[in-house]
């Protein structure tokens, strides 16, 4: 049992339920004037869309399964997308 629960954590991913439109990420960061939501809504906007982001920090969440993701950790995984 324990090695079938290491395969199945080892090959879990992540996906994010519905579609997401950078006029929707628009409004969510409407209130929020840091550097991180402008840097996001740039990155966005240069990688013509959202798709790139979802599949990315769905893939580095990856890595939190264990551990646990929670808001601070999907934070940080937006800042580090934003920033690259």
């Amino acid at each position: 049992m324990k090695e079938l629960a290491l395969y199945l954590l080892d090959h879990a991913y992540l996906d994010f339920e519905g579609g997401l439109s950078v006029e929707e990420v628009r409004q969510f960061l409407r209130d929020d004037d840091s550097s991180e939501a402008r840097a996001l809504l740039g990155k966005l906007l240069e990688d013509d869309g959202v798709s790139d982001l979802m599949v990315t920090v769905a893939d580095c969440l990856k890595e939190y399964i264990r551990q646990g993701i929670n808001e601070e950790v999907i934070r940080r995984q937006l800042a580090i997308y934003s920033e690259s």
